[in-house]
This record gives structure tokens, C-alpha cells and sequence, in this order.
């Protein structure tokens, strides 16, 4: 497109909210933000980036706690050009460092009690600025959006510039980083946004976090462009929860939360009179909770799927049947197809294939992996997702598992070698296999079969107590089983398949 017209997704956003005066984002402390006081903090936040030192095209990485100035620094990055690397608060420094190594950013913002330990860490890394922001609009970078001036031209944008990276995990090596662009989110936005019919009239709850494309991209981007108002959560709590649907409209969640607000004493069709959709992703939701959740409020819950490097591909529909167990259709503008793992043909109707896809959804490619990026696209620009499925008779899509050993537990994407790789290296370990198992409140649980040394005294609590700190809670396993060996095939590959099998009931009450 020609530059002297700008894609910038920051654009949209400023021109679908019309009402300065109106809450964009609610919140149960004084950080609530109307649009004209999130417009005019997000262009003093930009002005705090660029006296940094970030230009277009620059890098900020961004591992804070949740709280309104993560939206507030997301559009302040859009407005400035940069590109947003939002990374989970569960990570470690250890882990922190290999994204802030691959990334390069020009500027990292921490939590202002990590300040320290962050600059250290960029030192070593050669990388420029360090500065903290704190839930409170406390820590350093706070200090620079309250001195910086009200008003910021927003940069231009083409509709291929990127305007954020996500790590996204494999089953093998290291995180790769995709690569989104403005195209990629609006297209996404605006397409979903007509299919859940999102209007200035919606008030969103949003409990998820805000580190991935579900809280990030899919809730606050259509919340934003629709005009909507966002009781933002800070975490999830039931409670919480349902005490705002009285005055909601719509709610974003994962399975987990479902399941939890079912055991919620306050959860019934009066709490729900106000509401009109609930959307379930992250994770498979179960048939059984489905059913659950109709029974108890009247509502359908709206699942739908999509990857960190595609956002939003299908949905199960708005008006018609939401289907229990599937994630529907493909979105208006995505092509989908159910294709043979091996060669991309099209399998036969019902039958299981991996699903591929192609659209202004999909991404640029992996950052700085452009071999990878490569093998994970078709001749003709289909993305191939690791995911299988299957197209029923009237033509929802059923995912039946993954090509990969992808782990999802609550909504967190898990890779077993990575955890692998730190069950090994404990003392008296000879070997692991990390895998998933149906869990009724993570969707899938992380598992770990462990094989002893010869002579070594092992036990599930002395594995876990081992783990404390090397991990990210939501990577470390629920459950350690000690085995005297792995299964495997002829060739010596262990056979996770049947290790699934054999441990599908553990979570089972």
C-alpha cells in the first residue's frame, strides 16, 4: 500500500471510538481509563518510548504485571512504530533470557521489583534500556508517561510492518517468535467483530491475562475497535467475575474458568439475565462443561480456535448451533482446508487430516528463522498448524489432537522438551517424557514419566521439589510417574502416544 496513507492499527482504534467521555477501561481501583484519558496516556507513553531511544521497527519487550498501562503501552508501541514481545510474568530470568537474547529489544520493561535484576541481565546481554512499571503507575517508566507531553503523531504504518512479536512454543528446540502485523490483527479484529456482533454497547469481562493473543489481541482489540467498555481484571476471580455479569454483556475466557464459575454458588440465569455471549478458547473446551454451562445459565458457550501465528481462525457460530466439542467454521476472509500431513492434499470428508491455513490473519514468519518459516508453509501459502482435524456432515470442525506433542494447559502452550531437558538434568535421572493428559480444569495437564538410574531412590515430590524455580509454574508437571522404561517404537522413538493411553485417567477424580 502507499505510504502516505498509514495501516497503523492504532488508526482503527482512534477512529471507531467516537466517544472521548466513555470508559474504555473499568476497573475496581483509580487506574480506570475513558478513551480521551487512554488516547492521551498512550501518547505521553509514546513520547516516554521514543525519548528512550525506540524507533520504528524496534523491539520493547514488555514483562509486566496486568494492569490498564499494558494497554496503555501497547498502543503507545503501535503509535510509535515499535514492535510489542508481550512475555508471561510466570518466566524466569533464566528464561527471560534467552527472549531478550533472540529479540534484541530496545527497550525491556519489568515489574519494578525486577529492576535490578533485569539490568544486570540486559548488561550481560549487551542490549540499551531497562526501565520498570508497576501495577500502581509506579516504577521508572511511569514516571517518564507522567512527564511526557499529551499529544504524539502517530507514525505511519504499512500494512505488512510489524507490530508484534509472540513466542509461540514447539516440541522441539527453542521458542520461535511470531511475527504479526497490523494487517494481521485488524483484518482479525474487525472480522470477529462482526461475527460476535461486538458493538459500543458491550461491556467486555476480561479476567484473562495479557501476554498472548487471546487477552491481548483478541479481547482488547475487539473490545477497542467496537467502542466497548472492558471491566478489566487484574486476575481471575469468581467472585469477581460473578459479581460484574449483572452489569456485562459479553465475557473472553478459557475452559479453566468456565469450570471454576460452575462451582460458583452465584452462577445462575438470573447472574446471566444481562449477558449475551461467552467465548471459550485457549484450550479444548470439554462436551461435559458445554453441557454443564447451558444447563446453568441458558447460554451457549461461543468456542472458537486459533494460534498465536494465525489469531482467530474459526468459530462456531453466533446465531446458529454452537456445537459441543467443535470449534466450528472457518472465519469470513480465512481459507481453511483438512489436508494430508505429508503432501497438503485434501483428505476425503470425515476424514482426519492436519489442518492448514491461509488469510490476512496469518503471519510473517518466524523472527530470524527463515529456514523454519519455510517448512511450516505450503508451495501455495497455506500455514500448516501441527493441529488434526476432522469436517463433519454439516461441516463443523472437529480437532481430534495434535501432530505434535504440543502441550495446552490452561491455555498456556507447553513444549515437553523443554521440561525434558530440566527433569534430565536432575541427579539420579536417566530419562523423561513429558506429554499431555485430559484435565477437566487445565484441559490438559503436564505429565511426566520418569525413568531412575540404576540405584537411585526417586519419587514424584522429591522430582517436583527439584523443578521449584527452574520453570514457570504452568510448565511444571502435575503429576511425576516413575517407570522403569519409555515405550518405543522399532526405530527408539518413545511412543508418547501410548504413554497418553496409559496414564488417560490420572486426573480423574
Amino acid at each position: 500500500m502507499s505510504r502516505s496513507r498509514s495501516a497503523n492499527l492504532f488508526d482503527l482504534i482512534a477512529a471507531r471510538a467516537r466517544a472521548p467521555e466513555k470508559l474504555a477501561l473499568e476497573t475496581a481501583d483509580a487506574t480506570a481509563l475513558t478513551y480521551g484519558e487512554l488516547f492521551t496516556r498512550s501518547a505521553q507513553a509514546a513520547h516516554a518510548l521514543v525519548a528512550l531511544g525506540v524507533r520504528p521497527g524496534d523491539r520493547v519487550a514488555a514483562q509486566i504485571e496486568k494492569s490498564t498501562d499494558v494497554v496503555v503501552v501497547a498502543l503507545a508501541c503501535l503509535r510509535a512504530g515499535a514492535v510489542l514481545l508481550p512475555l508471561n510474568t510466570a518466566y524466569t530470568l533464566a528464561e527471560l533470557e534467552y527472549f531478550l537474547g533472540d529479540a534484541e529489544p530496545a527497550l525491556t520493561l519489568c515489574r519494578p521489583e525486577w529492576l535490578e535484576r533485569v539490568r544486570a541481565l540486559a548488561l550481560k546481554l549487551g542490549l540499551r534500556r531497562v526501565e520498570s512499571l508497576g501495577v500502581n503507575r509506579d516504577g521508572t517508566f511511569a514516571e517518564a508517561i507522567a512527564a511526557a507531553p499529551a499529544a504524539f503523531e502517530t507514525v505511519k504504518r504499512a500494512s505488512g510492518d510489524l507490530a508484534a512479536i509472540l513466542y509461540t512454543s514447539g516440541t522441539t528446540g527453542r521458542s520461535k517468535g511470531a511475527m504479526l502485523t497490523h494487517e494481521n490483527l485488524a483484518s482479525n479484529a474487525l472480522t470477529l467483530i462482526d461475527c460476535w456482533r461486538f458493538t459500543s454497547t458491550d461491556r467486555l469481562i476480561h479476567p484473562l491475562p495479557v501476554f498472548h493473543t487471546h487477552g491481548l489481541f483478541v479481547a482488547v482489540n475487539v473490545a477497542l475497535i467496537s467502542g466497548a467498555t472492558m471491566i478489566f481484571m487484574n486476575k481471575f476471580d469468581p467472585d469477581a467475575v460473578i459479581a460484574a455479569m449483572p452489569g456485562a454483556t459479553s465475557m473472553m475466557g478459557v475452559p479453566t474458568f468456565y469450570i471454576r464459575l460452575l462451582d460458583h454458588p452465584g452462577l445462575d440465569r438470573g447472574t446471566c439475565a444481562n449477558m449475551r455471549l461467552f467465548v471459550s478458547g485457549s484450550a479444548p473446551l470439554l462436551a461435559e462443561t458445554h453441557h454443564a454451562w447451558r444447563e446453568r445459565t441458558g447460554f451457549s458457550i461461543l468456542e472458537r480456535y486459533g494460534m498465536t501465528e494465525t489469531n482467530m481462525i474459526t468459530s462456531n457460530p453466533y446465531d446458529a448451533e454452537r456445537r459441543p466439542g467443535t470449534v466450528g467454521f472457518a472465519l469470513p476472509g480465512v481459507s481453511v482446508r483438512i489436508a494430508h500431513p505429508d503432501d497438503g492434499a485434501p483428505v476425503r470428508a470425515g476424514e482426519v487430516g492436519v489442518i492448514e491455513v491461509k488469510g490476512p490473519n496469518v503471519f510473517a514468519g518466524y523472527w530470524r528463522m527463515p529456514e523454519k518459516t519455510a517448512q511450516e508453509f505450503r508451495a501455495d501459502g497455506y500455514f500448516i498448524t501441527g493441529d488434526l482435524a476432522r469436517v463433519d456432515e454439516q461441516g463443523y470442525i472437529h480437532i481430534v489432537g495434535r501432530a505434535k506433542d504440543l502441550v495446552i494447559s490452561g491455555g498456556f502452550n507447553v513444549y515437553p522438551k523443554e521440561v525434558e531437558s530440566e527433569i534430565d538434568a536432575i541427579e539420579g535421572v536417566l530419562e523423561s517424557a513429558v506429554f499431555g493428559v485430559a484435565h477437566a480444569d487445565f484441559g490438559e495437564g503436564v505429565t511426566a514419566a520418569v525413568v531412575p538410574r540404576p540405584g537411585a531412590a526417586l519419587t514424584e515430590q522429591a522430582i517436583l521439589t527439584a523443578l521449584g524455580g527452574r520453570l514457570a509454574k504452568f510448565k511444571a508437571p502435575k503429576r511425576v510417574i516413575i517407570v522403569e522404561s519409555l515405550p518405543r517404537n522399532a526405530m527408539g522413538k518413545v511412543q508418547k502416544a501410548a504413554l497418553r493411553e496409559a496414564y488417560k485417567d490420572i486426573y480423574r477424580a
